[in-house]
């Protein structure tokens, strides 16, 4: 279950008083942008640092695992950024 709108007005750069986003949404296009709470920090320096590992050490030797391996972790960043991130939607700048 996710709660969209516990912070108010501001949005994730607001100053209410609930939880606030890992993920704020881009301004150009779909997705999401740089992390502005400590979490997201984590889970993509995690990230970033579990995909070069698995790069040095499965591409030498497999590299169709490596690949699957990959894919599954970019789903999985996904998914935490569409559960801790500002809901995905385009956007013009105007938003």
């Amino acid at each position: 279950m996710r709660v969209r709108d516990a912070d108010g007005p501001g949005g994730a750069h607001g100053s209410g008083s609930g939880a606030r986003y890992w993920f704020p949404a881009k301004r150009y296009g779909w997705g999401w942008g740089p992390p502005t709470m400590w979490q997201g920090w984590v889970v993509l320096i995690a990230w970033l640092a579990l995909t070069a590992i698995a790069a040095l050490l499965l591409i030498p030797v497999h590299i169709v695992g490596f690949l699957v391996l990959n894919l599954i972790m970019v789903a999985l960043l996904i998914v935490i950024c569409y559960a801790k991130g500002e809901p995905p939607a385009w956007r013009w700048g105007g938003d």
